[in-house]
């Protein structure tokens, strides 16, 4: 999204008392809503419009809204905020671990949908490295993560992690051999105004984990430091 361009949000939402007032409020606060209500269209607008973000209902007249964003996530890194009325811890982690960004219960409040897209929007914005500096990648261990790729493989394996995942790796391996508190990574990955619990934090850390082969008990990359962080095992280690 070059510089003043209006970002791209793709709204799947079947209910029209929820759509239409809200994709207005949108259009009102800077955005280009482009409303769709199956899934079936929200793919299809995915693939036509290319948009920034997408909000994203779960519950459909054609279909689960799981699976639309299994499909987003398998073809871009779109960061996607799921709207549903399905508030359980359960229902938030599935969602999370099909890649979603965020998540939010209904009945919820405009401006605060709009604070957390504006976040998420700046998030995935800090995080495209700037085209004349790429980062250098880094090796760790048997562990290799291409920073500007935004890919991790481990024993020449690649490792398929979402996007909050590969955030989280990122930052802990930038400060590898360094404690990085709970504060700072909540700050760096999720932003300073999240408003969610600190536990997806943990969630996380223990989905990275697995992906890295270890738990926190036999953790050979990712070392918890009680009470303060958490603490990537340096190069040189």
């Amino acid at each position: 999204m070059a510089a003043g361009d209006r970002p791209r949000i793709l709204f799947v939402e079947d209910e029209r008392s929820i759509s239409e007032p809200f994709a207005k409020a949108l259009a009102r606060e800077g955005f280009e809503p482009h409303v769709a209500a199956t899934a079936a269209r929200a793919l299809e607008l995915a693939e036509r419009i290319e948009p920034d973000l997408v909000l994203l209902d779960l519950h459909l007249p054609d279909g689960d809204g799981r699976d639309v964003c299994r499909t987003l996530r398998a073809r871009s890194q779109v960061p996607i905020i799921i709207l549903t009325a399905r508030g359980t811890e359960t229902d938030r982690i599935v969602g999370l671990e099909l890649g979603a960004d965020d998540y939010v219960v209904k009945p919820f409040s405009g401006a605060e949908v709009i604070a957390r897209m504006r976040a998420v929007l700046r998030r995935t914005q800090a995080a495209a490295p700037a085209d004349d500096a790429p980062e250098p990648p880094v090796t760790i261990g048997d562990l290799h993560v291409d920073l500007a790729a935004r890919r991790a493989t481990l024993e020449g394996e690649e490792l398929t992690l979402s996007r909050k995942e590969f955030d989280l790796l990122a930052e802990l391996v930038r400060n590898a051999g360094r404690v990085v508190t709970r504060e700072a990574l909540m700050d760096r990955v999720w932003d300073e105004n999240w408003f969610g619990s600190t536990k997806t934090l943990d969630v996380h850390v223990r989905w990275l984990r697995g992906k890295l082969g270890e738990t926190a008990e036999s953790a050979h990359y990712l070392q918890t430091v009680r009470g303060v962080g958490f603490r990537f095992r340096g190069p040189e280690e």
